[in-house]
């Protein structure tokens, strides 16, 4: 296919879902790896349909998270659609891992070599628009707003298991993460972790520092465990859990002095 052609096609899906808000929410909710679609010019990539179903794809379990949090909130959501294996939404454009060549010991053969057109051509076309939505809804708050990024994370990585069922990854919002790590602590039945099972860095993760610590917004980057949120009904728990918690989170960075 010629570099010069658009890439995404009109059967291509938009590279975002926006769920707009139904209440007066002080959450923005996003999910830089909602989706696992594929443009139809890339065919799958040279990944195998059953590796379609693993992490290295999506976030699993996270689309239906952030769907139930949504009309349990009333807050506006932001869904990649686009599979992080096509780019990766929580990568700053050029990142050396944003379009990655191999994931878990997977190879994507239609990364390998990928010329430096094709890498542009995917974040014009799917990582800025995405973004530019959040930046959108950003703009048009005229209330105080917390941005709360949803993850999930594969059990084991490379051989290790990871015990936490929840994370809270920060950087250099420290307060709000010592609010939320607190409350998820004092629900008495989760392994927690603190920067765990990824550490928030200016350049490890996009999202959160472009949107959120660039304009000195509070926010939350949320890392659920996979296999607890992998069906509906941990879907629906979680997404629950989170609706009693984030309002409790937002009383106190409001009052924090």
């Amino acid at each position: 296919m010629s570099e010069l052609l658009p890439l995404l096609g009109p059967e291509d899906p938009l590279p975002y879902r926006v769920t707009k808000a139904t209440g007066a929410s002080p959450f923005i909710l996003v999910s830089d790896h909602a989706g696992r679609e594929v443009p139809r010019a890339l065919g799958r990539l040279g990944v195998e349909e059953t590796d379609w179903g693993r992490h290295i794809a999506w976030d699993i379990g996270i689309h239906g998270v952030g769907m139930q949090l949504q009309a349990l909130l009333g807050a506006d959501l932001v869904e990649q659609v686009y599979s992080r294996l096509v780019i990766d939404s929580n990568r700053a454009p050029g990142h050396p891992t944003s379009i990655p060549a191999v994931s878990d010991h997977t190879t994507i053969g239609a990364n390998v070599a990928l010329s430096a057109a094709c890498r542009a051509r995917r974040e014009r076309e799917i990582l800025h628009p995405y973004h530019d939505q959040i930046a959108a809804l950003l703009r048009q708050r005229q209330t105080p707003v917390a941005l709360i990024a949803l993850h999930s994370f594969t059990p084991c990585m490379n051989g290790k298991d990871r015990p936490w069922h929840v994370g809270i990854l920060h950087h250099r919002d420290t307060r709000s993460a010592r609010i939320m790590l607190d409350l998820l602590r004092q629900e008495g039945d989760l392994s927690v972790g603190d920067n765990e099972p990824y550490v928030l860095t200016a350049t490890s993760d996009y999202t959160v520092p472009y949107h959120a610590e660039q304009g000195g917004l509070p926010y939350l980057e949320i890392e659920i465990r996979q296999d607890l949120i992998e069906n509906e009904a941990g879907q629906i728990s979680w997404a629950q859990r989170l609706a009693r918690l984030l309002p409790l989170y937002w009383n106190a960075i409001s009052t924090a002095h």
